[in-house]
């Protein structure tokens, strides 16, 4: 049986080949590996073999494990994946470097004072559900535009750049050219896209976050 270190390695290369592929240079693609549901054992071999960024989707089971880590490993990168609740920005703020689930004002606003008042400046990213699925986070595609403009004019937010989570049951490169075009026409850099089924798709178009559970570290329970 592979270790999570070995798998690691596996998409470390198929993400190179995929960049390569698509006549990019594989620096460009970041590998955030996806621990949610993984306690601190079974994170600790994938940082032992070097890797610093990480994934997480609630940040109540991020606090139970991370702290400790991080003053292990202080150059451990945290990004928060997953919906984010208003009253829990504070506590987002204070324990993640990035943000990839800004989708609606109330939740710019409350971010952006959390940063103020703790002094920090977090990567940020706005979700856009691009399959205007009711279940899924993420503002509607044809409100996207605006909300951008409305962080970045409003709320003085720095947006990075988008993600989406294409719906499970369609072709998600549909998703993934569409999000590519919106952050061109918006002038944001940063896409983050593609998961262990899809990630090599994402990277063909232009994905520069690829974010990766099962394929490293395993089935969740």
């Amino acid at each position: 049986m592979t270790s999570a270190a070995d798998r690691l390695l596996d998409i470390r290369e198929r993400i190179a080949a995929a960049a390569r592929e698509a006549n990019r240079d594989p620096s460009s693609v970041k590998l955030i590996a996806v621990s949610k549901t993984f306690d601190a054992p079974e994170i600790l071999p994938v940082i032992e073999a070097g890797h610093r960024l990480f994934g997480e989707n609630r940040i109540q089971e991020a606090k139970a494990k991370w702290p400790a880590l991080k003053e292990r490993f202080p150059d451990l990168e945290l990004h928060l994946i997953g919906a984010l609740q208003s009253n829990k920005a504070k506590e987002a703020v204070a324990l993640f470097d990035a943000i990839h689930s800004i989708d609606r004002p109330k939740i710019a606003r409350v971010v952006a004072e959390e940063m103020n008042k703790q002094g920090r400046r977090l990567k940020l990213f706005v979700q856009v559900n691009t399959g205007e699925e009711p279940q899924k986070a993420g503002v509607m595609p044809r409100e996207a535009a605006d909300f951008v403009r409305q962080c970045q004019e409003e709320f003085k937010l720095d947006i990075a750049g988008l993600m989406c989570i294409p719906p499970a049951d369609e072709e998600p490169s549909v998703h993934f050219a569409f999000l590519a075009k919106l952050a061109s026409e918006l002038g944001l850099k940063e896409l983050s896209m593609g998961m262990s089924a899809d990630f090599e798709k994402a990277i063909g178009f232009g994905a520069t976050y690829v974010r990766v559970g099962s394929a490293i570290f395993g089935a969740r329970e």
